[in-house]
């Protein structure tokens, strides 16, 4: 497709630079084709204007990423010719094919333009996920530029929920999400899990590959699934080329490839546009105690003198600020400087917790004295009889028009025996 995009060559202060051709809409970009007719399509949800102002609202975006004092953002955005984009594109360290044409300009354009605070913060959060991402991807002997992936899926952020309900930083639905063995519950999603989940998607990338054998289609088919990547495929005729079944493909997708060319781009040249990155806060070494019970941030927060925002930035996984360490002895990530600590004092830590589940509770079967002055006073009182030899519980049970099960609970009674004289309350 030959596509033309109007660009000034000038250097255009921030305030005003537009991408020429760019849709208002916040999660469309407009290419005009060399015909005067347009070609829409979406720009990733994750980098819509909104979502990414929620992402930077966060407390993490606010008090974990700090400003770069050593580093002065140009006030101005630079014009590169068509030449030195190819050029810089090129020289990129990849496996991947990244070329260039007007809709990966367009997707430049947007990155370093309309979203270069953003991108500012994305660089100050890659400080500490980066290294999670490189991991696995290398486990997998993948290229290791899929770690921007979850630039255009999440923005790095590990709670992000799309429209459809896919979670975290690699935006798992979850049904794919239990194909590759990350644990959803009331409690916890492993989505949200850095690790778990960068793992989980390298496994899934991987996979794709073998299916696909070409990385355009394979990060496309992240995106819309396979199935709508092999019906692209055959109604272009057969042809295995990301750009020859672009139109084929949804709208969000034919902006998917062309946005993760981009995000590598302005993740590496970031400099030559004028963009500053974010420092961090958070620690980039961390190490896990395990649980074995029940406890909130709250309890680790009090008794060990912890951030308890910094807790959940280093635990996005547990939905509810809780380790469920009860149902299977759970780990708490927390910053290395603070391990040792935190395992000395795990006994003051369990014996100040908080029940948050009662495991036994009696049934109130007394109706209260402001009850039964509302039922006219029909509440039934205490009733005892005395044990006498013969007797079973059934049979008083039978005599007292009650039960042998609200016996026993009446009388903390585990079997059957009963003693000769011994008291029972019957009701």
């Amino acid at each position: 497709m030959k596509n033309k995009i109007l660009l000034t060559l000038a250097l255009l202060p921030l305030s005003t630079l537009t991408t020429l051709g760019q849709n208002v809409n916040d999660n469309e970009i407009e290419v005009i084709e060399a015909d005067g007719t347009n070609d829409v399509f979406d720009f990733p949800e994750a980098l819509a204007d909104s979502n990414l102002d929620s992402l930077m609202a966060l407390y993490m975006s606010k008090t974990y990423l700090i400003s770069d004092n050593d580093c002065e953002p140009m006030k101005e955005n630079p014009e590169f010719s068509r030449e030195e984009y190819i050029d810089r594109l090129q020289r990129m360290p990849t496996v991947m094919e990244m070329p260039y044409n007007d809709v990966v300009r367009s997707c430049i354009d947007r990155y370093v333009v309309r979203l270069r605070r953003q991108v500012s913060y994305m660089l100050g959060a890659s400080n500490f996920y980066m290294p999670i991402f490189e991991e696995a991807l290398d486990a997998y002997q993948l290229p290791l530029e899929l770690k921007y992936l979850p630039i255009i899926e999440s923005a790095l952020n590990p709670t992000a929920v799309s429209r459809a309900g896919a979670t975290g930083l690699w935006q798992f639905m979850i049904g794919t999400a239990k194909m590759y063995n990350l644990e959803v519950n009331s409690l916890i999603d492993e989505r949200r899990d850095p690790v778990k989940s960068s793992y989980a998607a390298a496994h899934f990338l991987s996979d794709l590959y073998k299916v696909f054998g070409d990385w355009n289609l394979v990060i496309a088919a992240y995106n819309c699934g396979p199935e709508n990547v092999n019906k692209a495929i055959r109604r272009s005729g057969g042809v295995r080329d990301y750009w020859k079944i672009y139109p084929y493909l949804p709208k969000e997708t034919r902006g998917y490839v062309p946005a993760f060319i981009a995000a590598n781009y302005a993740m590496t040249y970031y400099c030559e546009h004028g963009i500053c990155p974010m420092g961090t806060k958070l620690p980039l070494k961390t190490d896990t105690v395990m649980i074995d019970r029940n406890i909130p941030f709250s309890q680790f927060a009090s008794v060990c003198n912890l951030d308890i925002d910094m807790l959940r930035a280093l635990n996005p996984v547990y939905k509810r600020d809780v380790v469920p360490g009860r149902t299977e002895p759970s780990p708490i990530r927390l910053p290395q400087s603070e391990v040792g600590y935190v395992i000395d004092m795990m006994d003051s830590i369990y014996a100040g917790a908080p029940i948050m589940k009662r495991a036994e509770v009696e049934i109130d079967d007394k109706p209260s004295a402001q009850g039964s002055s509302r039922n006219g006073g029909g509440g039934q009182r205490a009733a005892y009889v005395t044990v006498r030899r013969g007797d079973t519980l059934s049979g008083i049970a039978r005599r007292n028009h009650t039960t042998v099960s609200k016996i026993r609970r009446l009388n903390g009674l585990r079997g059957n025996t009963l003693r000769a004289g011994r008291r029972l309350r019957v009701r």
